[in-house]
């Protein structure tokens, strides 16, 4: 099983590409992961493997189900999958940048099955939430 685990500060390039992790890429079998548009504003980044996982808990549930449709909807439609370069850099979609509304700075996190990518200071502000739980 895959632990996505740490947090780590990056920025995207000219061409909105972001470095990942080497401890986040250490957890990720072959090239390939897939980003869909996650809670809270931030992206979710699966490896092939979690993300299958992840679909099947959604496609399990009925059709007829009016909230599974709506999140199957979201995160299905939400989803793309993006190829990991020789560097280690993913590409961000537009799409998915604009629901992170992420511009340079990402804060990338590890969320168990899965990491999430944070413009910075939205993560900055969630993050100062969470301290008092």
């Amino acid at each position: 099983m895959n632990l996505f685990l740490g947090e780590y500060d990056h920025s995207l390039d000219d061409r909105a590409r972001v470095t990942l992790p080497r401890k986040i890429r250490s957890e990720i079998v072959g090239e390939e992961i897939v980003l869909a548009r996650g809670y809270e504003g931030c992206i979710f980044g699966f490896d092939k493997e979690s993300w299958e996982k992840e679909a099947g808990k959604h496609l399990d549930t009925p059709v007829t189900d009016e909230k599974g449709r709506q999140v199957r909807r979201y995160l299905f439609a939400g989803a793309q999958k993006a190829e990991i370069d020789k560097l280690g850099r993913i590409l961000l979609p537009i799409q998915l940048k604009a629901h992170g509304s992420i511009v340079r700075e990402v804060k990338i996190i590890g969320a168990g099955d899965h990491f999430e990518i944070w413009d910075t200071s939205k993560w900055n502000q969630y993050a100062a939430k969470l301290d008092t739980v």
